[in-house]
């Protein structure tokens, strides 16, 4: 994308892409930012079997997110991983079903970007070693054959460390063995994405975790109750776009979490004004770096997964149920700095990756 320089007219917005602006894959210039939402099939909506989501509501995000593993044996909920699940057909872990497939056959997303959580957790040492090489490569294949933008966040929140114990030097290594082989498959439409889960890892941490400048596109990082500065000031320094790749509100003071279901119209209001007032604060206020963002549209209490998790157990994320934080979302996304999809936009990121 850095070699192109043109101008595009979409919904009374430009997006102007220059070689000045533009340093990594799909990356916009300073003062725009992608919108994706997430993280399932009922959150996302548009689809003819799920079809109370955000897209039955408001209009086509740039893109989508869902989520995939390289983890084969692995059990979670009653599903029993094969490998690259939820990408060709539905999978559900316990957090919703997830297809990405389903995306690109549905008239709705037709010009949506896609990015992909890729779990690696407890096969970060075999996929190093070269053993998941064919699981890889089909992965490879699939997006490639997508014709879509996508940004593949390889083990996501590394720094999890009560949920995805990753071992580090088999994290790197691992990191580097999908790289390669993404390269030796040709794919040129990803971006590749280091995620960090948000907070409690510093500099020396994110140093010693980073697969190096050369393997990564974008740095990204979760975003629930508070903004990161740790990664805001690791991804200047290292000269890469920030990608909020998780983001739901979740209100806590002193460990303890409060009710955020937005269904509530008391609660409403008041998430709107101590989460989202700064969220998109945090984003303005930083759009030399950060350049995307992803929200969880999900009734996380409704999900087995987080039945019993303090952190969602009591949030309903859903922005349809209120209307009085659908007006204000609108209001926000009508903004010409949130890039809308269309097929001129997605014509040009896909010839920049020829």
């Amino acid at each position: 994308m850095k070699n192109t320089l043109q101008a595009l007219l979409f919904f009374g917005a430009t997006l102007t892409i220059t070689a000045q602006n533009t340093t990594a894959k799909f990356e916009p210039k300073d003062g725009e930012c992608l919108v994706f939402i997430g993280q399932d099939l009922e959150a996302t909506g548009g689809l003819d079997k799920f079809g109370n989501g955000y897209t039955n509501h408001f209009e086509s995000p740039f893109g989508i997110t869902t989520y995939t593993n390289l983890s084969p044996g692995e059990q979670s909920y009653a599903h029993f991983n094969k490998g690259i699940d939820g990408i060709k057909t539905a999978a559900n872990w316990g957090a919703g079903y997830n297809c990405a497939q389903c995306y690109l056959e549905d008239s709705d997303y037709n010009y949506s970007s896609i990015a992909i959580g890729l779990s690696i957790v407890n096969h970060e040492n075999l996929i190093a070693r070269g053993k998941h090489d064919q699981l890889i490569i089909d992965l490879a294949q699939w997006i490639k054959s997508s014709n879509r933008p996508v940004f593949l966040r390889i083990g996501y929140e590394f720094d999890g460390w009560d949920w995805n114990h990753y071992h580090k030097t088999y994290y790197l290594k691992a990191w580097k063995q999908i790289h390669k082989v993404f390269k030796e498959q040709n794919v040129h439409n990803v971006a590749f994405v280091w995620q960090s889960k948000g907070t409690g890892s510093n500099q020396k941490t994110l140093e010693d975790w980073y697969p190096g400048d050369d393997l990564v596109d974008w740095c990204a990082y979760s975003y629930f109750g508070k903004p990161d500065q740790e990664m805001l000031t690791f991804a200047r320094r290292h000269r890469k776009p920030i990608f909020i790749a998780e983001a739901t509100p979740v209100m806590e003071t002193d460990n303890l979490y409060f009710n955020t279901d937005l269904s509530d119209p008391k609660v409403a209001a008041a998430v709107w004004k101590h989460w989202f007032i700064p969220f998109f604060k945090t984003i303005n206020d930083n759009q030399d770096v950060i350049k995307g963002f992803s929200y969880i549209n999900s009734d996380w209490a409704s999900q087995p997964m987080w039945t019993n998790n303090p952190t969602f157990q009591k949030v309903d994320s859903r922005i349809q149920v209120s209307t009085f934080i659908s007006e204000a979302w609108k209001r926000e996304l009508a903004k010409p700095k949130y890039i809308k999809p269309s097929q001129n936009l997605l014509n040009t990121l896909m010839k920049s990756t020829d």
